[in-house]
């Protein structure tokens, strides 16, 4: 068992996401149990995803795309208020990171992408970002 606050505090750190201008909040966005035993982890914070929380007992979901994007509307109703709804009735925190998930160097979706692929001289697509969110990798050989 492992406290939500470090897990969060791991997160943080290790994906650096405080160095992010992103276009939704990264880190913890719904507090649920302060203990957390099982995490469910999916890409987004869909209705099927927290299903699947609720039905394998997971105390925290932890997402690429959360919620409360910018230039979303803010009151919590519809599609969105039922997915938060879900979670609050089952104590069942989210955790989501977006751009600081796309750019970690061996965390992250480009990486793990990249190792799908078996890409080699992997180098930023912008190598004035900080922290590229987007690369360039050639592939050894030819693929269909």
């Amino acid at each position: 068992m492992a406290k939500l606050q470090d897990i969060i505090q791991w997160c943080d750190q290790t994906l650096k996401s405080t160095e992010f201008k992103d276009y939704a909040p990264n880190g913890l966005q719904i507090e649920g149990k302060t203990e957390v035993r099982k995490i469910l982890a999916a890409v987004t914070a869909s209705q099927d995803a927290i299903d699947a929380a609720i039905r394998e007992n997971a105390d925290l979901l932890l997402v690429h795309h959360g919620y409360f994007w910018k230039g979303e509307a803010y009151p919590i109703t519809g599609m969105r208020g039922k997915r938060i709804k879900s979670l609050i009735q089952h104590d069942i925190s989210l955790l989501a990171y977006h751009l600081p998930l796309d750019s970690h160097p061996s965390l992250g979706n480009n990486a793990a992408i990249a190792d799908l692929l078996k890409l080699e001289r992997i180098e930023a697509l912008d190598p004035s970002e900080r922290h590229p969110i987007g690369n360039i990798g050639y592939l050894n050989q030819p693929m269909p």
